[in-house]
């Protein structure tokens, strides 16, 4: 189950050579792409690891895995879907839109698929980014990450795991050979896709465990199926869908007021989560287990409606004492109980502030990603850029992540900020771009003075927003709408920059 790259033979082909690579064909790479193509660039290629674009919706196929962001705010702003089936999608339905906006928008012919970039080193002599890949080597004059954050799933270290004997996956690599019918089956972790899978297994299984180390805050999902009348009028009358889309915004938009500015008044939202929690387990014990120690926010919000109920069925059993170890069979915890299992899903989460991605990019001097941040932690400028990397462009870096609206939102931020940049190169003649140190620091300093206050950093508990620093390198303090202003233009000024006269004369 661990990442593992096999290079594939190319032979003494030599390094092929694009203006500008992207890396990643999620919503981050597919709509870079685009906008690319819009402003008139063909010389650029988008390196996917993947047979498909799509992302961590290609990837994420398990049973129940839906978004829980309105549909309405999941998608791109120039390719609304009005024909969304209902207002919380289903992966299958999200996928589909991915790949149909890929097609309209013709850029397939750019991507090369099955290609994983397996390092990349910045060639200051040539001012280029030289790239290894699992199809040979690339070069490129500007390299855009559009790796996402939920890319690398996160394995437990826990003894024994790879001993066990039975199924064993992860969430994010579902196993559909595998059926786990009549089976004993265990569910390690209580996150965002274990609160989606527990629900659509529970039924089928004999019996179920669910090993949770943190209790989640769960709020109810407000999903339901358009009414055609509903879709009509997304299809056919001019406006109607772009309401309803600012509508979703703005109320999503004011929980930035609790979870960034005021705790407080998350207390409102806590309420509605603890007489949920009351209504749907009347098991006091089970009640006991479930309950979350923080104020709600620190950690991602949940939302479901059929999870409580689950754990209530009497196939289920909720274990909170922690894993001991794994034997070739079953699940051994901490107060020496041994719990027998035929199947083990893996549920716990991505490499976000440590991805094995970090350790393949080499800047400037030499250093990868992974040994600036092991010694600073995760910072970037704007979640675009990061000093020691000339020419290199981040979508979704440091702190751009949200806990309450739609990432696409930022995405779009982000495209225009890159996207100005590139124009603002060519309009300078500039050979190479590279946020200053001293900028960088100083935004940085600002981001952690706003979330001192925040709930992430007052509620109570210890979450994948933290970093091994304890700073919270992850998450936009602030309302989305002040990223977008931030973002709407590229401030050469926070450069350092070469032109290419100035590199040939030297």
């Amino acid at each position: 189950m661990s990442r593992k790259v096999t290079d594939k033979a190319v032979g003494n082909r030599p390094a092929r050579h694009s203006r500008i690579v992207i890396v990643g064909s999620g919503f981050s790479g597919l709509g870079m792409a685009i906008r690319l193509s819009q402003q008139g660039h063909d010389d650029y290629l988008v390196l996917e690891r993947g047979h498909d674009v799509g992302g961590t919706w290609r990837d994420n196929t398990y049973p129940g895995a839906a978004c829980d962001v309105p549909s309405q705010l999941y998608s791109y702003s120039f390719a609304l879907n009005p024909d969304w089936s209902r207002s919380f999608s289903k992966q299958p339905e999200i996928q589909r839109y991915i790949q149909g906006v890929a097609d309209s928008y013709g850029v397939r012919d750019r991507h090369i698929f099955g290609c994983e970039m397996t390092g990349a080193q910045w060639n200051d002599a040539a001012a280029r980014w030289d790239i290894q890949t699992s199809q040979g080597a690339f070069t490129a004059d500007i390299l855009i990450s559009a790796v996402g954050a939920l890319c690398e799933p996160n394995l437990p270290d826990i003894k024994g795991i790879n001993e066990f004997q039975g199924e064993i996956f992860h969430s994010a690599r579902w196993n559909h050979d595998a059926d786990l019918t009549g089976k004993r089956v265990a569910v390690i972790g209580t996150g965002a896709s274990a609160i989606q899978i527990v629900p659509n297994i529970a039924k089928q299984v004999a019996h179920l465990d669910v090993y949770q180390r943190t209790a989640p805050w769960l709020l109810p999902r407000m999903d339901r199926p358009y009414l055609a009348p509903e879709k009509l009028a997304f299809k056919y009358i001019p406006g109607v869908q772009a309401l309803a889309r600012a509508a979703i915004y703005a109320a999503r938009e004011t929980q930035v007021v609790g979870l960034a500015k005021f705790p407080p008044a998350m207390r409102i939202l806590e309420t509605i989560a603890r007489a949920k929690l009351l209504a749907e387990v009347r098991d006091p014990e089970l009640r006991r287990k479930v309950t979350p120690n923080f104020r709600i926010g620190c950690k991602r919000m949940l939302i479901s409606n059929d999870y409580y109920p689950a754990l209530s069925r009497d196939n289920v059993d909720v274990v909170t004492d922690g894993i001991k170890e794994i034997t070739g069979n079953s699940i051994v915890t901490k107060d020496g109980v041994e719990r027998e299992v035929d199947a083990i899903v893996v549920a716990t989460g991505f490499h976000v502030t440590d991805s094995p991605v970090f350790e393949t990019i080499a800047g400037r001097d030499g250093r990868t990603l992974a040994e600036i941040f092991d010694a600073t932690g995760q910072q970037g400028y704007k979640g675009s850029t990061i000093h020691n990397y000339p020419n290199m462009f981040f979508l979704l870096g440091p702190n751009v992540g949200l806990g309450h609206t739609s990432m696409v939102y930022m995405i779009e931020s982000q495209i225009n900020y890159i996207a100005d940049a590139v124009a603002t190169i060519d309009k300078q003649g500039l050979r190479t771009v590279e946020v200053r140190q001293d900028v960088q620091d100083a935004f940085n300093a600002e981001l952690q003075k706003k979330l001192v206050g925040s709930v992430w950093s007052t509620g109570g508990c210890a979450s994948w927003y933290l970093d091994k620093h304890g700073n919270n390198t992850t998450l936009w303090p602030d309302f989305t709408f002040r990223f977008r202003s931030l973002l709407e233009k590229f401030d050469v000024a926070a450069y350092d920059t070469t032109t290419a006269a100035v590199a040939k004369a030297s």
